[in-house]
């Protein structure tokens, strides 16, 4: 059976027009997405789906360019010109991702002007992880070591995401993050073996970091409201809790490298799981968060909003010189 694509694939067919019902476009879909083929834009897609993966790709958009500001709060104050190139060309990584991610979003209609909308409006989130300070220069070795190390355990899996658009994009974004997250590794190594103070602030950033890395992939299973949706739609291919484990395994053996602690009394091998059991997570910090009453909520959202509106005059020049080039001008232009 054949995918029905065109631009009218959305609309409901009309009687007699011969065109197929939505119960057998369904059929298409559940097919194509049983058979782990790939969603493209002008495929027919049930709304849902639609719907889940604009609120995925937007939170994952605007975590991308809110994130960059914990780490650029540090540019200035690398203590060497290597640790400020490395991390300059970190944060010009994250703006990359996030205009990756923006554009996989418009691909199913959605504006990037109405996504940023949301998110300086506080309609949309993005990840709580980035409502946290950087205190030290070792936090920008946490964040990489940890934080992007999260992030490439819940984001390699998307490469193989139903949807074509939203899958390729990670596929680069995910070279990237794996270079961000070696790049923070090797930063907490240079401290941890340095003086015993450098030691010392090492170990204190992981200790801040690592419990809200573990929430990052979400909440409990039991208590996700889309997890187990868009893993039928193969939009995720592991839960939750599935891929905290998974990132849980690989930082002990890491940490041990590092000859740095991490801050949990529960953290165990258990022979019989053959995995690390590890103590409770604060899932009302994580929610408190989320509501936007984190450290650096009010700070975060207050720049972002600034820096759009110091950046209204590219778009306008951007959007006159695309005008230009394309024969069409406003009124204004043409009087000028």
């Amino acid at each position: 059976m054949q995918r029905t694509s065109g631009a009218g694939q959305d609309q409901a067919p009309r009687p007699g027009s011969g065109a197929p019902d939505t119960a057998a476009l369904e059929a298409v879909f559940d097919a194509a997405v049983a058979a782990d083929e790939r969603i493209e834009p002008r495929d027919w897609m049930p709304d849902a789906y639609r719907r889940t993966l604009v609120r995925q790709m937007a939170q994952h958009a605007h975590s991308e360019i809110i994130g960059m500001q914990p780490e650029a709060n540090w540019i200035t104050r690398a203590p060497s010109l290597r640790r400020k190139a490395i991390l300059m060309a970190k944060v010009q990584d994250e703006a990359g991702h996030g205009l990756y991610l923006y554009s996989a979003a418009e691909t199913l209609g959605t504006g990037r002007d109405e996504l940023l909308d949301k998110l300086h409006s506080g309609r949309q989130k993005y990840s709580s992880i980035f409502n946290y300070p950087t205190l030290t220069w070792a936090d920008v070795g946490a964040i990489g070591w940890l934080v992007d190390g999260a992030a490439i355990t819940n984001q390699v899996p998307l490469c193989r995401c139903s949807y074509g658009p939203y899958a390729r994009a990670m596929i680069r974004i995910c070279k990237e993050e794996s270079f961000h997250q070696r790049q923070g590794y090797e930063l907490l190594l240079a401290l941890s073996r340095g003086t015993e103070a450098q030691h010392a602030m090492a170990q204190d950033a992981v200790n801040r970091w690592w419990w809200p890395s573990l929430m990052m992939f979400g909440p409990p299973d039991d208590e996700s409201a889309h997890s187990a949706q868009s893993m039928a739609w193969k939009i995720k291919r592991h839960s939750n809790d599935e891929l905290r484990q998974r990132f849980v395994d690989i930082c002990v053996p890491q940490a041990e490298s590092l000859g740095l602690t991490l801050p949990d009394p529960e953290l165990t091998w258990n022979e019989e799981r053959g995995h690390y059991d590890f103590g409770p997570i604060d899932w009302a910090e994580f929610r408190q968060v989320l509501a936007g009453q984190g450290p650096c909520n009010d700070q975060r959202i207050t720049q972002r909003r600034r820096a759009h509106e110091e950046g209204s005059w590219v778009r306008e020049a951007a959007a006159a010189h695309a005008r230009k080039h394309s024969g069409v001008r406003t009124e204004g232009e043409a009087a000028a």
